[in-house]
């Protein structure tokens, strides 16, 4: 058997939750053009004169919050565990064929530096971009980061990205388990919202499926779970900027729906496949302030999937057919 590793891919933290570790992250983040598109000498001038000067301070502050509850970033305590998760299970299904490992887009465990690190002794490398719905924002940045390094390499390296994984049976299942985990332990609230991450709507006009991934998302969640229109909704979240993102937005739902007399809300976010900024600080504290501003009692996040049983055997699924056989 020849082999495989397998590299868990996602978006990437800052080193520490420090302005100057922050605005290294921010500024390599925001100079991709996969994440903004804004004519270049534009965005390098609010960039580098308006946003970096003034932003990392604000979201270093949010970061120490959550280094000081959990001791580092979340989304690298919980990568770091759906590794291990990973591959112990792989260890008994494949024994020394299969080694699990992770990358971020951004930050220094890139791809390049992994497959670098691997070239020696793999056969075939899978990429797995924790995207559930594809959008050219996010999974798109590791096709273009791949065509670079084939660009400069005369041995072209055996790399399968895993586009999307929205419809796959084990995510839909995952997803639906734990929200139902979830009620048995703290009761249903009076309203489930299904919040993901936005994009520009320029983006979805060009072309990006994002749209569409996360409405079949919404809908299959709110299919297998049996709720009602009136009790159940989805919105977009974490827009930057004046110009128009994907609606609607998370903050004014949360807003209507407080207003309309919701009183518990349940907000769960399947775009993110672990717990981080955005949904321990955006949701939980920012949304839950203006749902209680607006009559709301109680707002709950629905954890991510994390690290997860049901998510790691998700993983396992979308990856092994990929294993020792062609592609």
């Amino acid at each position: 058997m020849s082999k495989t590793i397998i590299l868990l891919a996602n978006l990437g933290t800052p080193d520490a939750p420090t302005v100057t570790a922050v605005r290294a992250f921010l500024k390599e983040f925001l100079s991709d053009k996969r994440v903004v598109e804004i004519p270049r000498l534009l965005w390098m001038f609010i960039l580098h004169l308006l946003i970096l000067p003034r932003r990392p301070k604000v979201i270093a502050h949010n970061y120490q919050q959550l280094w000081d509850e959990y001791g580092d970033s979340p989304l690298r305590i919980y990568t770091e565990s759906q590794c291990k998760k990973l591959q112990a299970l792989f260890d008994q299904r494949y024994p020394e064929q299969v080694s699990v490992d992770y990358i971020f887009t951004y930050g220094q465990r890139n791809l390049r530096a992994k497959l670098a690190e691997y070239k020696a002794q793999a056969d075939r490398v899978i990429v797995l971009p924790l995207y559930p719905q594809y959008s050219c924002s996010t999974t798109a940045a590791f096709y273009d980061q791949l065509a670079l390094i084939n660009q400069s390499s005369r041995h072209i390296s055996d790399v399968y990205i895993v586009n999307h994984y929205y419809q796959h049976p084990s995510f839909q299942q995952a997803l639906t388990q734990s929200v139902e985990s979830f009620w048995q332990l703290h009761g249903k609230g009076d309203h489930l919202l299904s919040s993901f991450h936005g994009v520009p709507q320029a983006f979805a006009d060009d072309g990006d499926p994002y749209y569409s991934h996360c409405v079949a998302t919404s809908n299959n969640l709110q299919t297998q779970l049996g709720l009602d229109e009136g009790v159940f909704s989805f919105s977009f979240q974490s827009r930057l900027g004046k110009a128009q993102w994907l609606t609607p937005y998370t903050d004014k739902t949360v807003e209507n729906l407080a207003r309309s007399g919701v009183k518990v809300l349940d907000v769960i976010c399947p775009s993110f496949s672990v717990d981080c900024l955005e949904t321990l600080e955006e949701i939980t504290l920012e949304n839950g302030a203006v749902f209680k501003q607006y009559g709301g009692l109680e707002l709950r996040l629905i954890p991510c999937l994390n690290d997860n049983d049901t998510h790691i055997n998700m993983m396992a699924d979308i990856v092994t057919p990929f294993i020792n056989t062609d592609i």
